[in-house]
């Protein structure tokens, strides 16, 4: 699929920065197998392309929500050993896991009500019950997480450019440089950014948004299609000018 009948005639088609070829994918919540298959896909696609810098970049929101997180990070934790060109970006589901982990009470009861409880009942723990003490709940999270995926996930970033393209997990609030984004808004923006039609600057590649389809706007590209519900994960490919769309399907949650 060529940009070009998206963009004004006033202004050039985006692209990636020269020989380079990115690959992002949607949010995954808990589906290693559909991961799995996503990965497939991708080398099976590179064997016929062409050779280029190819980078692969997961939108973040590894966990949460669906049934496995635990094996999602395992999966990617492996895969992120072996593949130098494999960027994770931080989700807000990661950043409630963290949080969680160092002690946040209030960001751990909020994190039970909105996915956690599946994440920890991956790791083999029962969910915190509401009134339950939090502080034994922890110390058994912490024990339950591995000590190197914590640090892992600490170091994932929260945003990612190539050429005319800005990877982020959320979004970003409108009007403000590219540059210049507040943690908050690239991990949870939505009201304000979604219908926002203004240049931002680049194109926003995002999740958080779940979207039946993968939505592509002149200023966005939303990648999140509810891996963990609809048993459809979608991944966008872009070279050069050029933007295709992958996607794997599996059961549904």
């Amino acid at each position: 699929m060529s940009f070009l009948g998206f963009f004004k005639k006033a202004r050039s088609a985006p692209r990636t920065a020269p020989g380079t070829r990115i690959y992002a994918i949607g949010d995954v919540h808990g589906r290693p197998d559909l991961m799995q298959m996503m990965f497939d896909a991708i080398e099976r696609r590179e064997d016929e392309l062409d050779e280029a810098r190819t980078q692969i970049i997961m939108i973040g929101d590894i966990v949460d929500r669906g049934p496995n997180s635990r094996d999602a990070l395992q999966l990617l934790f492996d895969r992120q050993r072996q593949m130098p060109n494999l960027l994770t970006l931080l989700g807000n589901h990661e950043e409630m896991l963290l949080r969680s982990l160092r002690g946040d009470e209030a960001e751990l009861r909020g994190w039970m009500t909105v996915g956690g409880a599946e994440t920890v009942a991956s790791f083999g723990l029962e969910p915190l019950k509401p009134g339950e003490d939090a502080l034994p709940f922890v110390l058994d999270l912490q024990k339950a997480v591995p000590r190197d995926w914590v640090e892992w996930m600490h170091a994932w970033p929260l945003m990612y450019q190539s050429g005319d393209y800005f990877f982020c997990h959320a979004g970003i609030k409108p009007g403000v440089a590219l540059a210049r984004q507040h943690r908050r808004d690239l991990l949870w923006a939505r009201e304000g950014f979604m219908d926002d039609e203004r240049w931002h600057g680049g194109v926003v590649v995002h999740g958080h948004t779940i979207t039946e389809t993968v939505e592509i706007r002149e200023n966005r590209i939303g990648l999140d299609t509810g891996a963990y519900r609809s048993g459809v994960l979608s991944a966008a490919c872009f070279d050069g000018t050029d933007v295709d769309i992958l996607t794997v399907r599996g059961e549904s949650g």
